[in-house]
């Protein structure tokens, strides 16, 4: 029995000798004690009990072999399957990047083979779940640039799938490759963006050529490519491979060709098609068909071309119409000549010089009548001299301007010598005022006379210089006109000062006549006086001019000036002011001096009878 104890301490250990002390009744130790009184009571001999004992050992040995190679298999388990773990996770991270991966964070010598497994399990799925999103990603965007690049290539794609995993490479999944990938997409995708706006602006000019042109866009740009109008289906993407880009600069280049080409064309049939239009007086109806051709002449960079206006209709069309105004210009020639000659008579007029006598209606008819001239020529002849007259118009456009000025500063100075002769000019009144108003402004002008000659002389000859011809102003020169305005006026002012000067005297021989009217009757004075002032009242008299040549000072007043009938008529009726400008402020002066030096008024009554000469003298004055 102190065998079995010692086989049953040997296999059970502690709990064993705890049992067999009685420190624990339900467990191996009460049933031994349980079976040894069974044995006892049974009689089991010492050896069946001691080969019961084997067995139980026996037993318990295998038992405990199975639970250890148990416990060593699942070591074992645990070992691989943390070394697999490991090993992957290993892989994962040197695919996904060190620095960017978690790592594996164990203590092998305080942690279990269980915890350590289940904390690289954790891990592990972690960097799987990267690694997905890691390679969908790469996914993506290798797919974005595949079809990208098919695009510019011009290889067909298939667009309704998506990308797959499995054609990533898994041993790279570094954030550095991810970049390179999305550089290069950006890349690609702004190539693709400068690519479509430049297949933009192709189909945009080509669109507009077409409008101008006449032609089908639609038919023309499905032969460079079915997918680049608006009615290609909306799924496809729009093509923008190199092949597309060179056919759509070859169509543009080709349709702005064909554009200048039938513009010229074009222009060639509205330039003589306005020109009938002017020379025949067209009816706005008959032009409006038309109007939106005539752009053509004058192009602007900021203005399109109306639609369809360099088909190939419209200019057949403008064709057709420059032939029929020329069917019916052939019939109306006579008239045609006949209006042109006549615009350039018009032009001649107003240049105040006379039109070419070569081509004068009458001889015209005649020539075209008797067939001896080309109406064509001859009209072609009349517009070279419009021509010619026009652009000497322009260059005499500035000293006609100034002959304008002259002549209406004469008109003034004639105005002003009428004025100055009426006698009701200081009379009260609005119309009144306004003349005086516009006769202060014309003495101004007048001022102006001798400046206005002089430029207007220089200017003539600097132009007769230039041009080695003379001015000519209804058939005069111009020169000559004004050398003869300059010494007329010198004349009508010698002519003015003369009567200034004969008015002074005859105003003195008055004041000379009224003195003896203070001396007593019969004095020696007044009678010394008499002779002589009957002198002077004589050589005034013979002084004065007789009424022709007051009428011809008048009428030579008049055409080139107004100044001689101003200083006639000063003699016979003196006032304030005189026509000259020059002279009336010292006839003015003079005539108040002559008041003051006559006293107050003369009384009659005062006056003895013997002084009847004075009263003679005085009815003389």
């Amino acid at each position: 029995m102190g065998e079995a104890v010692t086989a049953a301490e040997l296999l059970y250990g502690m709990p064993l000798l705890r049992s067999v002390t009685g420190g624990d009744g339900g467990g191996c130790g009460a049933l031994l004690a349980e079976l040894k009184q069974l044995w006892g009571e049974i009689g089991k001999s010492r050896e069946e009990r001691e080969r019961m004992v084997r067995e139980l050992e026996a037993e318990c040995t295998r038992v405990y072999r199975r639970k250890v190679d148990e416990a060593t298999g699942e070591r074992a388990l645990l070992h691989q399957s943390l070394a697999a773990g490991e090993a992957e996770i290993a892989a994962l991270t040197a695919a996904l990047g060190a620095d960017n991966s978690p790592q594996l964070k164990v203590n092998k010598w305080t942690m279990s083979l269980t915890d350590r497994v289940s904390s690289a399990t954790s891990l592990l799925e972690e960097l799987r779940t990267i690694k997905a999103e890691r390679s969908r990603q790469f996914a993506d965007i290798k797919w974005e640039i595949e079809k990208i690049t098919a695009e510019i290539a011009g290889r067909s794609c298939g667009y309704e799938g998506s990308p797959r995993a499995s054609e990533v490479e898994e041993h790279d999944l570094t954030i550095r490759r991810l970049n390179e990938y999305k550089a290069r997409l950006t890349n690609l995708q702004k190539e693709k963006s400068d690519r479509l706006h430049r297949v933009l602006e192709h189909v945009t000019e080509v669109h507009s050529l077409c409008d101008v042109l006449g032609e089908d866009f639609i038919a023309i740009v499905n032969e460079v490519h079915p997918g680049l109008h608006e009615t290609a289906d909306p799924g496809k993407p729009t093509s923008i491979s190199d092949s597309t880009l060179g056919s759509l600069a070859q169509v543009v280049a080709m349709l702005a060709s064909e554009k200048a080409k039938r513009a010229a064309m074009l222009r060639e049939a509205v330039a003589p098609l306005v020109e009938l239009w002017e020379l025949m007086d067209s009816p706005e109806e008959e032009r409006r068909g038309f109007r939106k051709v005539t752009a053509v002449l004058n192009p602007d960079k900021g203005e399109t071309l109306s639609y369809g206006v360099l088909s190939v209709a419209t200019i057949k069309k403008t064709e057709e119409e420059v032939e029929r105004l020329t069917r019916l210009k052939a019939g109306r020639m006579k008239e045609l000549v006949l209006k042109r000659r006549l615009e350039l008579e018009n032009i001649c007029r107003s240049m105040h010089v006379e039109p070419d006598a070569s081509t004068v209606p009458e001889k015209s008819i005649a020539l075209i009548d008797s067939g001896l001239v080309n109406p064509s020529e001859l009209m072609a002849s009349i517009d070279e001299q419009i021509a010619k007259v026009r652009e000497e118009l322009q260059s005499r456009k500035d000293i006609m301007d100034r002959i304008n000025k002259w002549l209406l500063a004469c008109e003034e100075e004639q105005w002003l010598e009428e004025y100055n002769m009426d006698e009701n000019r200081f009379s009260t009144g609005r119309i009144a005022r306004l003349n005086l108003k516009r006769a202060e402004k014309a003495r101004l002008i007048i001022t102006k006379i001798p400046a206005i000659v002089d430029n207007l002389m220089s200017r003539t000859l600097a132009w007769e210089s230039e041009r080695k011809k003379p001015f000519l102003y209804d058939g005069a020169r111009l020169v000559a006109v004004l050398e003869e305005h300059k010494q007329t006026r010198l004349r009508q002012e010698e002519e003015r000062r003369r009567l200034r000067e004969q008015k002074k005297l005859r105003t003195l021989l008055s004041e000379k006549e009224a003195m003896p009217h203070l001396k007593r009757p019969g004095s020696s004075f007044g009678r010394a006086c008499a002779e002589p002032c009957a002198v002077n009242r004589k050589r005034v008299d013979a002084g004065r001019p007789a009424p022709s040549v007051r009428s011809g000072a008048s009428s030579s007043g008049s055409g080139g000036g107004g100044g001689g009938g101003g200083g006639a008529a000063e003699l016979l009726r003196p006032r304030s002011s005189a026509a000259g400008a020059g002279g009336a402020g010292h006839c003015g002066e003079f005539l108040k001096g002559a008041r003051r030096l006559s006293g107050p008024p003369f009384s009659y009554a005062a006056v003895p009878k013997s002084g009847g000469g004075m009263s003679s003298s005085l009815a003389l004055s």
